[in-house]
Protein backbone atom coordinates (compact mmCIF):
# COMPACT_ATOMS: atom_id res chain seq x y z
CA UNK A 1 0.00 0.00 0.00
CA UNK A 2 1.65 3.23 -1.15
CA UNK A 3 1.90 5.76 1.84
CA UNK A 4 0.02 9.02 1.74
CA UNK A 5 2.19 12.19 1.72
CA UNK A 6 3.05 13.34 5.31
CA UNK A 7 0.51 16.31 5.43
CA UNK A 8 -1.43 17.40 8.11
CA UNK A 9 -5.34 16.63 7.95
CA UNK A 10 -5.62 20.32 6.32
CA UNK A 11 -2.59 20.43 4.14
CA UNK A 12 0.08 21.78 6.81
CA UNK A 13 3.38 20.90 5.87
CA UNK A 14 4.38 18.23 8.31
CA UNK A 15 7.36 20.47 9.85
CA UNK A 16 4.80 23.18 10.81
CA UNK A 17 2.41 20.32 12.11
CA UNK A 18 5.01 19.09 14.41
CA UNK A 19 5.49 22.62 15.56
CA UNK A 20 1.29 22.54 16.35
CA UNK A 21 1.73 19.27 17.83
CA UNK A 22 4.68 19.76 20.11
CA UNK A 23 2.64 22.46 21.76
CA UNK A 24 0.64 19.69 23.66
CA UNK A 25 3.58 17.35 23.52
CA UNK A 26 4.86 16.31 27.16
CA UNK A 27 7.84 14.75 27.01
CA UNK A 28 9.61 14.31 30.57
CA UNK A 29 11.04 17.53 32.18
CA UNK A 30 9.41 19.51 29.12
CA UNK A 31 5.91 20.58 30.52
CA UNK A 32 4.33 21.14 34.08
CA UNK A 33 3.37 17.61 34.86
CA UNK A 34 -0.19 16.68 33.47
CA UNK A 35 -1.28 20.50 33.81
CA UNK A 36 -1.05 20.89 30.04
CA UNK A 37 -3.28 18.09 29.05
CA UNK A 38 -5.99 18.72 31.41
CA UNK A 39 -9.28 18.77 29.51
CA UNK A 40 -11.38 21.86 30.85
CA UNK A 41 -14.88 20.13 29.01
CA UNK A 42 -15.50 18.00 25.65
CA UNK A 43 -17.96 19.59 23.58
CA UNK A 44 -21.89 18.88 24.17
CA UNK A 45 -20.80 16.38 27.33
CA UNK A 46 -23.22 16.20 30.74
CA UNK A 47 -21.51 18.16 33.73
CA UNK A 48 -19.15 15.39 35.63
CA UNK A 49 -17.19 15.43 38.85
CA UNK A 50 -13.77 13.59 37.19
CA UNK A 51 -10.99 14.84 35.73
CA UNK A 52 -10.12 14.14 32.31
CA UNK A 53 -6.72 14.70 30.35
CA UNK A 54 -5.45 13.53 27.02
CA UNK A 55 -2.09 14.50 24.76
CA UNK A 56 0.59 13.13 23.67
CA UNK A 57 3.77 10.78 25.01
CA UNK A 58 6.72 10.97 23.22
CA UNK A 59 7.83 7.24 23.00
CA UNK A 60 11.44 7.43 21.08
CA UNK A 61 14.25 9.58 21.96
CA UNK A 62 14.00 11.61 18.72
CA UNK A 63 10.84 13.18 19.22
CA UNK A 64 9.62 11.81 15.89
CA UNK A 65 6.70 9.11 17.68
CA UNK A 66 4.22 10.19 19.84
CA UNK A 67 1.41 7.79 21.06
CA UNK A 68 -1.99 9.70 22.21
CA UNK A 69 -4.24 9.19 25.00
CA UNK A 70 -7.31 9.48 26.84
CA UNK A 71 -7.55 9.76 30.40
CA UNK A 72 -10.24 9.55 33.18
CA UNK A 73 -10.05 9.52 36.22
CA UNK A 74 -12.65 7.20 38.44
CA UNK A 75 -16.21 8.90 39.36
CA UNK A 76 -15.44 8.29 43.25
CA UNK A 77 -12.65 8.22 45.27
CA UNK A 78 -9.45 8.12 42.74
CA UNK A 79 -6.94 8.11 44.78
CA UNK A 80 -7.83 4.71 46.38
CA UNK A 81 -9.07 3.48 42.92
CA UNK A 82 -6.65 1.15 40.75
CA UNK A 83 -4.89 2.08 37.54
CA UNK A 84 -6.11 0.36 34.31
CA UNK A 85 -4.88 0.83 30.72
CA UNK A 86 -6.90 -0.20 28.20
CA UNK A 87 -5.98 -1.48 24.36
CA UNK A 88 -8.58 -2.36 21.52
CA UNK A 89 -7.30 -4.65 18.79
CA UNK A 90 -7.55 -4.37 15.51
CA UNK A 91 -4.69 -4.96 15.07
CA UNK A 92 -4.22 -0.59 14.15
CA UNK A 93 -7.43 0.04 15.65
CA UNK A 94 -8.36 2.64 18.06
CA UNK A 95 -9.00 2.50 21.96
CA UNK A 96 -9.68 6.04 21.69
CA UNK A 97 -12.92 5.37 19.36
CA UNK A 98 -13.78 1.62 20.51
CA UNK A 99 -12.73 1.59 23.81
CA UNK A 100 -13.59 4.99 25.22
CA UNK A 101 -16.58 6.08 23.13
CA UNK A 102 -18.22 2.93 21.99
CA UNK A 103 -17.75 0.37 24.61
CA UNK A 104 -16.63 1.39 28.50
CA UNK A 105 -15.63 4.95 28.53
CA UNK A 106 -17.51 7.28 30.37
CA UNK A 107 -19.47 8.89 27.35
CA UNK A 108 -20.89 8.28 23.91
CA UNK A 109 -21.53 10.49 21.58
CA UNK A 110 -25.22 11.14 20.30
CA UNK A 111 -25.86 13.52 17.39
CA UNK A 112 -23.99 16.83 18.48
CA UNK A 113 -23.49 16.08 21.97
CA UNK A 114 -21.96 13.49 24.70
CA UNK A 115 -24.49 11.35 26.84
CA UNK A 116 -23.46 9.26 30.13
CA UNK A 117 -22.69 5.97 30.10
CA UNK A 118 -24.08 4.64 33.32
CA UNK A 119 -22.10 1.18 33.10
CA UNK A 120 -18.36 3.17 32.33
CA UNK A 121 -15.42 1.45 33.59
CA UNK A 122 -14.73 4.42 35.35
CA UNK A 123 -16.70 3.41 38.05
CA UNK A 124 -14.14 1.34 39.49
CA UNK A 125 -10.90 2.72 38.27
CA UNK A 126 -8.78 5.45 36.68
CA UNK A 127 -8.68 4.43 33.07
CA UNK A 128 -6.32 4.98 30.37
CA UNK A 129 -6.94 4.65 26.43
CA UNK A 130 -4.30 4.39 24.38
CA UNK A 131 -3.95 4.65 20.49
CA UNK A 132 -1.69 2.50 19.38
CA UNK A 133 0.67 1.81 17.81
CA UNK A 134 1.84 5.06 16.30
CA UNK A 135 -0.06 5.51 13.25
CA UNK A 136 -3.55 4.52 14.84
CA UNK A 137 -6.23 7.28 15.48
CA UNK A 138 -4.41 10.89 16.69
CA UNK A 139 -1.01 8.60 17.42
CA UNK A 140 1.91 9.38 14.67
CA UNK A 141 5.55 9.19 13.75
CA UNK A 142 7.10 11.73 12.18
CA UNK A 143 9.06 8.99 10.05
CA UNK A 144 6.58 7.31 7.39
CA UNK A 145 8.64 3.92 6.76
CA UNK A 146 8.07 3.86 10.49
CA UNK A 147 4.41 2.52 9.38
CA UNK A 148 5.62 0.00 7.84
CA UNK A 149 6.48 -3.56 9.23
CA UNK A 150 5.27 -2.96 12.76
CA UNK A 151 5.14 -5.74 14.79
CA UNK A 152 4.26 -6.95 18.07
CA UNK A 153 7.93 -6.67 19.52
CA UNK A 154 7.73 -2.91 18.68
CA UNK A 155 4.05 -2.28 19.82
CA UNK A 156 4.96 -4.22 23.36
CA UNK A 157 8.21 -1.36 23.45
CA UNK A 158 6.67 1.75 22.77
CA UNK A 159 3.99 0.85 25.07
CA UNK A 160 6.07 -0.11 27.49
CA UNK A 161 8.09 3.47 26.99
CA UNK A 162 4.61 5.21 27.22
CA UNK A 163 3.82 3.45 30.40
CA UNK A 164 7.28 4.91 31.94
CA UNK A 165 7.08 8.03 30.76
CA UNK A 166 3.04 8.79 31.63
CA UNK A 167 3.81 7.90 35.40
CA UNK A 168 6.69 10.30 35.24
CA UNK A 169 3.75 13.20 33.91
CA UNK A 170 1.45 11.63 36.29
CA UNK A 171 3.71 10.37 39.60
CA UNK A 172 0.44 10.54 41.94
CA UNK A 173 0.01 7.16 39.77
CA UNK A 174 3.26 5.84 40.52
CA UNK A 175 2.90 3.06 43.03
CA UNK A 176 -1.02 2.79 42.11
CA UNK A 177 -1.97 -1.35 41.55
CA UNK A 178 -1.87 -1.52 37.68
CA UNK A 179 -4.05 -3.78 35.85
CA UNK A 180 -4.15 -3.73 31.86
CA UNK A 181 -7.53 -4.92 29.79
CA UNK A 182 -8.47 -4.78 26.25
CA UNK A 183 -9.83 -7.07 23.53
CA UNK A 184 -9.30 -8.92 20.20
CA UNK A 185 -5.42 -8.59 18.79
CA UNK A 186 -4.98 -7.42 22.33
CA UNK A 187 -4.54 -10.70 23.40
CA UNK A 188 -1.20 -10.53 21.73
CA UNK A 189 -0.92 -6.51 22.31
CA UNK A 190 -1.60 -7.13 26.62
CA UNK A 191 1.09 -10.42 27.38
CA UNK A 192 3.47 -9.16 25.42
CA UNK A 193 3.60 -5.61 27.03
CA UNK A 194 3.16 -7.24 30.88
CA UNK A 195 5.88 -9.89 29.94
CA UNK A 196 8.27 -6.71 28.85
CA UNK A 197 6.83 -4.70 32.24
CA UNK A 198 8.01 -7.84 34.25
CA UNK A 199 11.25 -8.21 32.63
CA UNK A 200 11.64 -4.33 33.53
CA UNK A 201 10.61 -4.35 36.77
CA UNK A 202 13.54 -6.62 37.69
CA UNK A 203 16.53 -4.11 36.90
CA UNK A 204 13.95 -0.98 38.65
CA UNK A 205 10.58 -1.91 40.47
CA UNK A 206 8.54 1.04 37.93
CA UNK A 207 5.15 -0.82 37.17
CA UNK A 208 3.03 -2.25 40.27
CA UNK A 209 1.35 -4.79 37.81
CA UNK A 210 -1.25 -6.77 39.08
CA UNK A 211 -3.33 -8.34 36.61
CA UNK A 212 -5.01 -8.45 32.90
CA UNK A 213 -7.59 -9.39 31.71
CA UNK A 214 -8.46 -10.47 28.03
CA UNK A 215 -11.45 -10.35 26.08
CA UNK A 216 -12.37 -12.51 23.08
CA UNK A 217 -8.76 -12.61 22.66
CA UNK A 218 -6.29 -14.03 20.01
CA UNK A 219 -4.20 -16.40 21.85
CA UNK A 220 -3.11 -19.58 19.82
CA UNK A 221 -3.73 -19.14 16.20
CA UNK A 222 -4.72 -22.31 15.19
CA UNK A 223 -7.14 -23.12 17.41
CA UNK A 224 -8.95 -19.62 17.77
CA UNK A 225 -9.22 -19.54 14.30
CA UNK A 226 -10.49 -22.98 13.42
CA UNK A 227 -13.05 -22.94 16.35
CA UNK A 228 -15.09 -20.75 13.97
CA UNK A 229 -16.10 -23.84 12.19
CA UNK A 230 -17.50 -25.71 15.11
CA UNK A 231 -19.41 -22.35 16.21
CA UNK A 232 -20.81 -21.42 12.53
CA UNK A 233 -21.98 -25.19 12.39
CA UNK A 234 -23.64 -25.61 16.19
CA UNK A 235 -25.12 -22.11 15.83
CA UNK A 236 -26.98 -23.06 12.38
CA UNK A 237 -24.92 -20.93 10.07
CA UNK A 238 -23.47 -23.65 7.95
CA UNK A 239 -24.82 -26.69 6.69
CA UNK A 240 -22.97 -30.38 8.15
CA UNK A 241 -21.55 -30.88 4.26
CA UNK A 242 -20.20 -27.31 4.77
CA UNK A 243 -18.42 -28.12 8.14
CA UNK A 244 -17.62 -31.10 6.82
CA UNK A 245 -15.21 -29.59 4.61
CA UNK A 246 -14.40 -26.45 6.67
CA UNK A 247 -12.98 -28.81 8.92
CA UNK A 248 -11.07 -31.32 6.37
CA UNK A 249 -10.34 -29.53 2.96
CA UNK A 250 -9.54 -26.01 4.23
CA UNK A 251 -9.93 -25.14 7.95
CA UNK A 252 -9.80 -21.61 8.66
CA UNK A 253 -6.33 -21.22 9.68
CA UNK A 254 -4.89 -22.56 6.76
CA UNK A 255 -7.32 -19.82 4.52
CA UNK A 256 -6.10 -16.85 6.81
CA UNK A 257 -2.27 -17.99 6.38
CA UNK A 258 -2.75 -18.14 2.35
CA UNK A 259 -4.46 -15.47 2.69
CA UNK A 260 -1.94 -13.05 3.97
CA UNK A 261 1.02 -14.88 2.00
CA UNK A 262 -0.52 -14.06 -1.09
CA UNK A 263 -0.94 -18.09 -2.29
CA UNK A 264 -4.80 -18.41 -1.88
CA UNK A 265 -5.59 -22.10 -3.33
CA UNK A 266 -8.32 -22.60 -5.32
CA UNK A 267 -9.30 -25.22 -2.55
CA UNK A 268 -9.92 -22.89 0.28
CA UNK A 269 -11.40 -20.07 -1.84
CA UNK A 270 -14.06 -22.44 -2.84
CA UNK A 271 -14.36 -23.27 0.64
CA UNK A 272 -14.42 -19.73 2.02
CA UNK A 273 -17.11 -18.87 -0.79
CA UNK A 274 -18.97 -21.52 0.57
CA UNK A 275 -19.03 -20.94 3.78
CA UNK A 276 -19.50 -17.12 3.42
CA UNK A 277 -22.55 -18.12 1.08
CA UNK A 278 -24.12 -19.86 4.06
CA UNK A 279 -23.43 -17.56 6.74
CA UNK A 280 -24.20 -14.81 4.48
CA UNK A 281 -22.88 -10.94 4.45
CA UNK A 282 -26.37 -9.83 6.59
CA UNK A 283 -25.39 -11.53 9.64
CA UNK A 284 -23.37 -9.86 11.86
CA UNK A 285 -20.25 -11.95 12.50
CA UNK A 286 -18.97 -10.21 15.81
CA UNK A 287 -22.78 -10.59 17.43
CA UNK A 288 -24.61 -13.31 15.66
CA UNK A 289 -27.58 -12.31 17.22
CA UNK A 290 -27.52 -8.23 15.99
CA UNK A 291 -29.09 -7.16 12.98
CA UNK A 292 -26.91 -4.12 12.50
CA UNK A 293 -24.16 -2.71 14.36
CA UNK A 294 -21.85 0.37 14.28
CA UNK A 295 -18.91 0.37 11.85
CA UNK A 296 -16.82 1.53 14.57
CA UNK A 297 -17.08 -1.47 16.57
CA UNK A 298 -16.95 -3.85 13.49
CA UNK A 299 -13.96 -2.16 12.09
CA UNK A 300 -11.35 -2.84 14.65
CA UNK A 301 -11.63 -7.15 14.05
CA UNK A 302 -11.60 -6.94 10.19
CA UNK A 303 -8.06 -8.18 10.38
CA UNK A 304 -9.16 -11.16 12.29
CA UNK A 305 -11.64 -11.96 9.11
CA UNK A 306 -9.50 -11.85 5.59
CA UNK A 307 -12.03 -10.68 2.58
CA UNK A 308 -14.73 -9.53 5.48
CA UNK A 309 -14.45 -6.33 4.89
CA UNK A 310 -15.71 -6.19 1.21
CA UNK A 311 -18.62 -7.84 2.57
CA UNK A 312 -19.20 -5.15 5.07
CA UNK A 313 -19.49 -2.55 2.65
CA UNK A 314 -21.71 -4.63 0.88
CA UNK A 315 -24.15 -5.04 3.55
CA UNK A 316 -27.33 -3.33 4.04
CA UNK A 317 -26.31 -0.92 6.53
CA UNK A 318 -29.93 0.67 8.82
CA UNK A 319 -27.57 2.33 11.31
CA UNK A 320 -26.99 5.79 11.52
CA UNK A 321 -24.38 8.02 10.46
CA UNK A 322 -21.24 6.68 12.44
CA UNK A 323 -21.37 9.14 15.44
CA UNK A 324 -17.99 8.46 16.93
CA UNK A 325 -16.32 9.11 13.97
CA UNK A 326 -18.10 12.58 13.07
CA UNK A 327 -17.35 13.20 16.62
CA UNK A 328 -13.91 12.97 16.97
CA UNK A 329 -13.22 14.76 13.46
CA UNK A 330 -14.77 17.56 14.97
CA UNK A 331 -12.14 20.32 14.77
CA UNK A 332 -13.68 21.76 18.35
CA UNK A 333 -13.14 18.46 19.64
CA UNK A 334 -9.90 17.97 18.25
CA UNK A 335 -8.65 21.14 20.06
CA UNK A 336 -10.67 20.25 23.18
CA UNK A 337 -8.44 17.23 23.09
CA UNK A 338 -4.88 18.84 22.24
CA UNK A 339 -5.08 16.57 19.66
CA UNK A 340 -3.53 17.26 15.84
CA UNK A 341 -3.72 14.85 12.38
CA UNK A 342 -0.68 14.42 11.25
CA UNK A 343 -0.22 12.41 8.11
CA UNK A 344 -3.44 11.62 7.57
CA UNK A 345 -6.65 13.71 6.77
CA UNK A 346 -9.19 12.41 9.28
CA UNK A 347 -9.30 10.75 12.12
CA UNK A 348 -10.30 7.11 11.72
CA UNK A 349 -11.46 4.10 13.34
CA UNK A 350 -8.06 1.61 11.81
CA UNK A 351 -5.59 3.04 10.54
CA UNK A 352 -4.94 3.80 6.74
CA UNK A 353 -1.26 4.04 7.10
CA UNK A 354 -0.09 1.45 9.39
CA UNK A 355 1.15 -1.86 7.29
CA UNK A 356 1.45 -3.78 10.76
CA UNK A 357 2.93 -7.72 10.37
CA UNK A 358 -0.30 -9.47 9.90
CA UNK A 359 1.39 -12.55 9.74
CA UNK A 360 2.18 -12.04 13.69
CA UNK A 361 -1.35 -13.35 14.29
CA UNK A 362 0.40 -16.96 14.11
CA UNK A 363 2.64 -15.94 16.83
CA UNK A 364 1.18 -17.95 20.11
CA UNK A 365 0.81 -15.48 23.27
CA UNK A 366 -0.89 -18.78 25.49
CA UNK A 367 2.53 -19.24 26.45
CA UNK A 368 3.24 -16.04 27.45
CA UNK A 369 0.11 -15.76 29.52
CA UNK A 370 1.12 -19.05 31.31
CA UNK A 371 5.01 -17.11 31.93
CA UNK A 372 2.50 -14.34 33.42
CA UNK A 373 0.72 -16.47 35.67
CA UNK A 374 3.70 -17.97 37.06
CA UNK A 375 5.07 -14.25 38.04
CA UNK A 376 1.70 -13.94 40.27
CA UNK A 377 -0.56 -12.31 37.48
CA UNK A 378 -3.62 -12.79 37.37
CA UNK A 379 -5.41 -13.34 34.01
CA UNK A 380 -8.79 -13.18 33.18
CA UNK A 381 -9.76 -14.84 29.93
CA UNK A 382 -13.27 -13.79 28.76
CA UNK A 383 -15.25 -14.43 26.36
CA UNK A 384 -18.52 -13.09 24.60
CA UNK A 385 -20.57 -15.82 23.73
CA UNK A 386 -22.19 -14.20 20.62
CA UNK A 387 -18.78 -14.03 19.24
CA UNK A 388 -17.89 -16.26 16.08
CA UNK A 389 -14.47 -14.41 14.92
CA UNK A 390 -12.73 -15.60 18.30
CA UNK A 391 -15.46 -18.12 19.65
CA UNK A 392 -15.21 -18.75 23.47
CA UNK A 393 -14.82 -22.18 22.96
CA UNK A 394 -11.16 -22.08 21.57
CA UNK A 395 -10.09 -19.38 24.34
CA UNK A 396 -11.76 -22.10 26.91
CA UNK A 397 -9.92 -25.06 25.04
CA UNK A 398 -6.68 -22.76 25.75
CA UNK A 399 -7.04 -21.54 29.10
CA UNK A 400 -8.34 -25.46 30.25
CA UNK A 401 -5.06 -26.84 28.72
CA UNK A 402 -2.78 -24.15 30.05
CA UNK A 403 -4.34 -24.99 33.61
CA UNK A 404 -3.85 -28.37 32.93
CA UNK A 405 0.18 -27.88 31.71
CA UNK A 406 1.04 -25.83 34.63
CA UNK A 407 -0.49 -27.98 37.33
CA UNK A 408 -2.69 -25.59 38.08
CA UNK A 409 -5.92 -27.33 40.12
CA UNK A 410 -9.79 -25.93 39.91
CA UNK A 411 -10.59 -23.54 42.35
CA UNK A 412 -14.16 -23.02 41.47
CA UNK A 413 -15.51 -25.61 38.63
CA UNK A 414 -17.72 -24.15 35.69
CA UNK A 415 -20.63 -22.32 37.19
CA UNK A 416 -22.89 -19.83 36.21
CA UNK A 417 -22.96 -16.56 37.73
CA UNK A 418 -25.25 -13.89 38.11
CA UNK A 419 -25.87 -10.17 37.36
CA UNK A 420 -28.93 -8.81 38.92
CA UNK A 421 -31.64 -10.96 38.25
CA UNK A 422 -30.28 -13.06 35.41
CA UNK A 423 -27.46 -15.11 34.67
CA UNK A 424 -24.72 -12.92 33.05
CA UNK A 425 -22.67 -15.81 31.91
CA UNK A 426 -20.56 -18.93 32.69
CA UNK A 427 -16.48 -19.37 34.93
CA UNK A 428 -14.12 -21.38 35.81
CA UNK A 429 -11.69 -20.66 38.35
CA UNK A 430 -8.00 -22.06 38.81
CA UNK A 431 -4.78 -22.02 41.26
CA UNK A 432 -6.36 -19.97 43.44
CA UNK A 433 -7.92 -17.21 41.79
CA UNK A 434 -4.39 -16.78 39.44
CA UNK A 435 -5.52 -17.84 36.55
CA UNK A 436 -9.90 -17.26 35.30
CA UNK A 437 -12.14 -17.68 32.27
CA UNK A 438 -15.84 -16.64 32.00
CA UNK A 439 -18.14 -15.94 29.16
CA UNK A 440 -20.66 -12.86 29.13
CA UNK A 441 -23.98 -14.34 28.31
CA UNK A 442 -25.15 -12.42 24.98
CA UNK A 443 -22.01 -10.53 24.15
CA UNK A 444 -20.57 -9.84 21.30
CA UNK A 445 -16.81 -9.73 20.01
CA UNK A 446 -16.93 -6.11 22.00
CA UNK A 447 -18.56 -7.08 24.97
CA UNK A 448 -18.69 -4.09 26.86
CA UNK A 449 -20.57 -2.33 23.94
CA UNK A 450 -23.63 -5.38 23.74
CA UNK A 451 -23.57 -6.00 27.50
CA UNK A 452 -22.29 -2.93 29.35
CA UNK A 453 -23.69 -4.13 32.99
CA UNK A 454 -22.89 -7.77 32.82
CA UNK A 455 -19.30 -6.13 31.64
CA UNK A 456 -18.87 -4.08 34.60
CA UNK A 457 -19.75 -6.73 36.96
CA UNK A 458 -17.28 -8.84 35.63
CA UNK A 459 -14.09 -5.74 35.35
CA UNK A 460 -15.63 -5.05 39.19
CA UNK A 461 -14.70 -8.47 40.72
CA UNK A 462 -11.88 -9.10 38.74
CA UNK A 463 -10.23 -6.01 39.91
CA UNK A 464 -11.60 -6.71 43.45
CA UNK A 465 -9.90 -10.52 43.07
CA UNK A 466 -13.46 -11.67 44.06
CA UNK A 467 -15.74 -14.71 42.57
CA UNK A 468 -18.32 -13.63 40.08
CA UNK A 469 -21.61 -13.67 41.91
CA UNK A 470 -23.24 -16.61 43.07
CA UNK A 471 -27.09 -15.93 43.37
CA UNK A 472 -29.05 -12.97 42.44
CA UNK A 473 -28.69 -9.71 43.68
Amino acid sequence: MAMPALVSSRGTPLALALVLVAATLCLPGSCDGAAADRIRRLPGQPEVTFGQYSGYVGVDDGGKRALFYYFVEAEVDPVSKPLVLWLNGGPGCSSLGVGAFSENGPFRPSGQVLVKNEYSWNKEANVIYLETPAGVGYSYSADAAYYQGVDDKMTAMDNMVFLQRWLQKFPQYKGRDLYIAGESYAGHYIPQLAEAMVEFNKKDKVFNLKGIALGNPVLEFTTDFNSRAEYFWSHGLISDATYRVFTSACNYSRYVTEYYGGSLSPLCARVMNQVTRETSRFVDKYDVTLDVCLSSVLSQSLALSPGHAAQVGQRIDVCVEDETVSYLNRRDVQAALHARLVGVHKWAVCSSVLEYELLNLQIPTINVVGSLVKSGIRVLVYSGDQDSVIPLTGSRTLVQNLARDMGLKTTTPYRVWFEGQQVGGWTQVYGGGVLSFATIRGASHEAPFSQPERSLVLFRAFLQGQPLPETFS
